[in-house]
């Protein structure tokens, strides 16, 4: 594929672990053939799915196909992925979404500036039937989108959302990937794993940048039961354990400075507004979803407490802070 002039070459990256999402991940890698910026290469990365892996090389001939070389789950098929990219800049995909025909252009704009360590965009909720009408546009965090509060226009942040993120590929390298001590296993909804990356690749780099650029924008489908209660309860338990771990790994105040603004401004809005909707009647659901924001909020602080009581047990895949010597600028 030609590379444009002035763009940074791109090694887009999906990873897979089960022939369910089959439709779903064919739609990832046409959205990224038909990118205006089209990326040096298609890494596809399976997670420990040998059936996988035989439908893949008799269906896909353009993309590199590859089987997670490290612990199984996400950060080690993204380390695997990342590992064998030859492009400058890495960007990450995930296998249930599919980006804008302009994501590539978007991200990789940004890299002009060298002190941008990473490029993350908005991930739009791509309802299976509806959204319901508890669900409120401030947790779409649970179902690993970008909730309502995010900057509206592109600003430095803590950390990119793993449906939509790239990386310099000499920052993955200088902190040593992602930790696979986090992140989701299967269908167990732990995460976090890319806040820890971006959180270490700061640390490693002072003055670098981690910038979310909202017209970066991809479309993440989500299933008609993560809509449901039960669900939103159990990512935010699982939520809190992760944050526990990476608060464990990075410190607590670089881990959840955001997730205390996001809980003194953007929840009680959410939850005053919900509340006066219902009571001049202009909103009906409008109380179900000010109930649904505070027991996922109690549960998610539970995960959080329970978590700070667990042991790290693994640590495979990331450098701690204080070993990222060098900054990414020194790692050629």
């Amino acid at each position: 594929m030609n590379h444009v002039e002035g763009v940074p070459a791109v090694s887009v990256v999906i990873c897979s672990y089960t022939e369910d999402r089959w439709d779903r991940l064919m739609a990832a890698v046409e959205s990224v053939r038909a990118q205006t910026v089209p990326p040096q290469q298609t890494i596809v990365v399976v997670d420990y799915n040998v059936d996988l892996y035989k439908r893949l090389i008799f269906s896909v001939d353009d993309v590199v196909l590859l089987e997670n070389t490290g612990p199984k789950g996400l950060s080690g098929a993204r380390n695997t992925g990342a590992a064998a990219a030859t492009a400058g800049v890495v960007a990450f995909l995930d296998d249930d979404a599919v980006a804008a025909p302009d994501w590539l252009e978007r991200l990789t704009a940004l890299y002009d500036d060298p002190d941008v360590l990473a490029v993350g965009g908005r991930v739009v909720p791509e309802w299976e039937t509806s959204r319901p009408a508890y669900f409120g546009e401030e947790l779409d965090w649970i179902v690993g989108c970008t909730h309502r509060g995010m900057p509206k226009v592109a600003a430095e942040v803590r950390n990119v959302i793993g449906a939509n993120m790239s990386f310099r590929s000499q920052v993955i390298q200088m902190v040593g990937g992602f930790n696979t001590s986090l992140g989701r296993q299967n269908s167990l909804p732990l995460g976090c794993e890319e806040t820890e990356i971006c959180i270490r690749a700061a640390i490693g780099s002072p003055g670098g940048r981690v910038v979310y650029e909202p017209a970066a924008v991809v479309n993440h489908y989500v299933p008609a039961q993560r809509g449901t209660l039960n669900y939103m309860l159990r990512r935010g338990w699982s939520e809190g354990i992760s944050k526990a771990l990476v608060s464990k790994i990075v410190g607590h105040k670089r881990a959840l400075g955001p997730e205390r603004r996001y809980v003194r401004g953007v929840l009680p809005r959410a939850v005053a507004a919900g509340i006066l909707g219902r009571i001049r009647g202009t909103d009906p659901a409008g109380l179900r979803r000010a109930g649904s924001i505070l027991a996922v909020l109690a549960v998610t602080t539970c995960g959080y407490i329970r978590g700070r009581r667990l042991p790290l047990d693994r640590t495979g895949g990331g450098l701690e802070p204080h070993e990222s010597h060098a900054s990414w600028r020194e790692v050629k």
